[in-house]
């Protein structure tokens, strides 16, 4: 008999395991699948997934108050509405985008958690609620014993289900495709529950939590409660904005979604397991890996260099292990078990609405990533390498009785740090790379002194993060030099002694202009005499209608014939107001007439006069990010049918990260358009910067005579790669410069 039960107690264990399993795997496999649907209608921006992620969020602390407010129904009564509300959900599947209104500009930030919440909303909140309702329904059994376990395999799945996306699902399948197969992933899913609920269902009724046996449910304080908050809060919005980080300078896609989520989720996984090694390993390189790299995170641009990205992705990793892990030894025995699971959610929804949501209103830079950075400095366990120097700290040592002494000795710390952090600025502003490693590698040495001392650890690392760059950073907002949209953070600067201003977007040069009388009006940056463009629109008819996509700071605009008639497209007005008000004047002294239509320019194309451009150039990256459904067969077609028949499309695909140009290649192949390319970077002179530019038409003798009268080179278009992008598949693997 004994046997039976323990085979029974396993066929529970493994059918729990499962549906919990497969719950976190659709989960997580809808997340990027519907941001996925949404980034043609935003303009494919890194924002799309700030906001997605929000949603989710909010909807996963629904999910868990639902859980809560469930598990204190009897068990049968939980089982027949949970199943009952999974069987309604249902009718709403496949999923498909919400059909919304359009967003006004300037209100992404608000419309796109709209769009999302309205697609998949329902699904997702019961969704939210398995791992923690199945845990609960688990415990409920006899001998079951702790269910924390189950959180682990939870975030298992979870992790697999964000793998699954990008390197299956979207490499794979087309968005319909992708969205059938989930549906019938989800119908499996409530087979798996109705298994779960019949394995439980003639065990003994298991009490509600109210009616639980006195001193079962343990007293949770307020302090407690907060601690819960800030633990899960924290790491939560770290994921966010390592997120913006990485976004900002690739694309807007699901593959670099998953890398920060997937580290922050498989935190949880090393962090609620019952032997905790890791842990205990991770506390210890946490401090230090936070001075080592959370310290470069106020330099503006900083985290253009990819191995600073990916350290920030392993510094992430590492401060959610270690603040997961306190949140788990803080946790509640399993009779609270539900209510736990609410106070994280509400913690990973709190770092969520302010990462995404607060922090853009806020701040004009990203300033919210470095205060995280700050808040886990002041959370993390303060464990050193040497543990008499923890001990110390904490007054076990030799000076234990003599707390006055290690307050002055730390304040001393603090202030020698202080005075390295000015030295240090000093270094930065003047580029001297000797004295910058000597004051940042002595600030980190008294940082790593000071582990076991709590608030004089955080006030180092505060030193280390202002002296290398944050002060800099810090002026430039103080001046008025910045500002912030749902697109991203932009930066006015002066360079050649004053001579040139330059508007920067995210780490990316956005264009440039000379502040000299005699050559305020002279192309700039990408857009010079021996670029593609420039030598195209040389070549222009005097009476040519002229499409441009991206405004940037306008230089375009200057060449401009008389006669010739101009529009631009532009998705931010945050980049109109910079020529508005007159700090680029290319669009005020060369196109005053020309009109500026505001929001996504492939909608706007496909709404507008169709035949209407002879040249239309697409210049529409931010930052090194590529907007998606910009580049897809789809919006191949609605160029070609906003432009004349023999019209000129070009197209600036320059990107430090990706080779664009196959992709181009394949589009050109099967929307039966003829190409070349002209890769501008031959002993430029300053002000201009190296591009690589595609023309295209539909009309072979137009790129012909565009090639003949061009006094420069054009070169074949590469070989195409196999597939072209659509909207509905579309992958950067094969593209990257690795």
């Amino acid at each position: 008999m004994p046997n039976v039960d323990q085979g029974a107690g396993l066929a529970r264990r493994g059918l729990f395991t499962l549906t919990v399993l497969a719950g976190s795997f659709l989960l997580f496999l809808v997340q990027p699948m519907v941001a996925r649907m949404a980034l043609p209608l935003l303009g494919g921006a890194p924002g799309v997934w700030g906001s997605a992620m929000l949603v989710f969020q909010l909807l996963l602390l629904g999910g868990y108050a639902y859980a809560h407010a469930l598990s204190r129904l009897p068990f049968r009564k939980q089982a027949l509405v949970h199943g009952m509300l999974l069987a309604v959900a249902a009718l709403t599947l496949p999923p498909t985008l919400a059909d919304i209104p359009p967003p006004a500009a300037g209100w992404e930030a608000l419309w796109a958690p709209a769009l999302i919440a309205a697609t998949i909303g329902p699904v997702f909140l019961l969704l939210s609620a398995q791992a923690s309702l199945m845990q609960r329904w688990y415990a409920g059994a006899p001998g079951a014993g702790d269910p924390y376990w189950l959180y682990a395999a939870s975030n298992i799945g979870s992790f697999a289900g964000l793998l699954a996306y990008p390197f299956w699902f979207e490499r794979d399948m087309a968005l319909a495709e992708q969205s059938r197969a989930w549906a019938v992933g989800y119908l499996l899913l409530l087979g798996l529950v109705a298994l779960a609920a019949w394995s439980r269902w003639r065990a003994p009724e298991q009490p509600p939590v109210e009616t639980a046996a006195a001193g079962a449910a343990e007293r949770i304080g307020p302090r407690r409660l907060l601690l819960w908050l800030a633990l899960a809060a924290v790491p939560s919005g770290l994921m966010l904005s390592t997120t913006t980080l990485l976004t900002t300078d690739l694309m807007a896609m699901p593959l670099l979604w998953i890398i920060p989520l997937g580290a922050y989720l498989l935190s949880f996984s090393v962090s609620f397991s019952a032997h905790g090694l890791w842990v205990g390993i991770l506390n210890r390189y946490a401090p230090v890996l936070l001075l080592l790299v959370g310290g470069l995170a106020m330099i503006s641009g900083g985290q253009a260099n990819p191995a600073i990205a990916l350290a920030m992705v392993a510094l992430l990793f590492v401060l959610a292990v270690a603040l997961h892990g306190r949140l788990y030894e803080l946790r509640p025995s399993p009779e609270r078990l539900t209510f736990f699971y609410l106070i994280v959610a509400a913690g990973g929804a709190l770092g969520g609405t302010f990462t995404a949501l607060l922090a853009p209103l806020l701040f004009d830079w990203v300033y919210e990533h470095a205060l995280l950075l700050l808040a886990a400095a002041l959370l993390i366990p303060q464990l050193s390498f040497v543990p008499w120097l923890t001990r110390f700290w904490q007054g076990e040592g030799p000076f234990g009785s003599a707390p006055q002494r290690r307050h002055a000795l730390a304040a001393a710390a603090v202030l020698v740090a202080a005075v390295f952090a000015w030295l240090l600025a000093r270094a930065v502003a003047a580029g001297e790379g000797e004295r910058i490693l000597l004051f940042a590698g002595l600030i980190v040495a008294i940082g790593m002194l000071l582990i076991g001392r709590r608030w004089a650890f955080a006030a180092c690392f505060v030193a280390l993060m202002l002296g290398h760059g944050g002060f800099s950073t810090l002026q430039l907002s103080m001046e008025g030099a910045r500002s912030r949209s749902y697109f991203g953070v932009y930066t006015v600067e002066q360079t050649e002694e004053g001579r040139l201003r330059q508007l920067n977007h995210g780490t990316t040069m956005h264009g440039q202009q000379w502040l000299e009388p005699g050559r305020r009006l002279e192309p700039t940056s990408y857009f010079g005499r021996d670029s593609g463009i420039g030598l195209a629109l040389a070549g222009e008819a005097s009476d040519a209608q002229v499409g441009v996509v991206g405004l940037g700071v306008g230089t375009l605009a200057c060449y401009r014939k008389p006669g010739q008639a101009w529009t631009f497209y532009e998705i931010d007005p945050e980049v109109v107001r910079y020529s508005d008000e007159r700090q680029f004047t290319f669009i005020a002294e060369c196109t005053p007439d020309a009109p500026i239509v505001i929001g996504d320019a492939r909608l706007r194309l496909a709404d507008g006069p169709q035949g209407q451009f002879d040249l239309l150039a697409i210049d529409a990256f931010t930052s090194d990010a590529i907007p998606l459904h910009l580049m897809t067969t789809e919006a191949f077609s609605v160029y070609a049918g906003a432009m004349q028949a023999d019209g000129l499309l070009l197209l600036h695909i320059s990107n430090r990260f990706i080779d664009l140009a196959p992709m181009v290649a394949a589009l050109a192949r099967d929307g039966g358009w003829h190409g070349v390319i002209r890769h501008d970077g031959q002993e430029l002179s300053t002000g201009l910067s190296a591009s690589v530019w595609i023309a295209l038409s539909r009309d072979e003798a137009r790129l012909a005579a565009m090639r003949a009268q061009s006094p420069l080179p054009w070169e074949e278009l590469p070989a195409p790669i196999r597939r072209a992008w659509t909207d509905d598949e579309a992958s950067i693997l094969p593209l990257l410069r690795f």
